[in-house]
């Protein structure tokens, strides 16, 4: 029984620090979603395709597959949270 409490306690410091990370993010992942469908995005994707972004830039967030990707794993991992009691 000890090392069940020792294994739940880790377990549970580890949720706790993991949701405290996601608390933060969360208005990020918010920003995220509504960027996808934005004018804002369609313009940087313009930018990029007319070569006025620097080559040495990030482009994650251009194409649709790595914000969706993530949105897509953000509602799986909320099901996943309500399941679990």
């Amino acid at each position: 029984m000890e090392k069940k409490l020792d294994a739940a306690v880790e377990a549970v410091h580890t949720l706790d620090r993991a949701l405290d990370a996601y608390a933060a993010a969360a208005e990020d992942i918010r920003s995220l979603e509504r960027y996808l469908s934005s004018p804002e995005r369609r313009g940087d994707l313009a930018a990029d395709e007319s070569g006025l972004l620097p080559a040495s830039l990030k482009r994650g967030v251009l194409s649709e597959d790595g914000i969706y990707d993530l949105l897509e794993e953000n509602g799986e991992l909320l099901k996943r949270l309500r399941e679990i009691r």
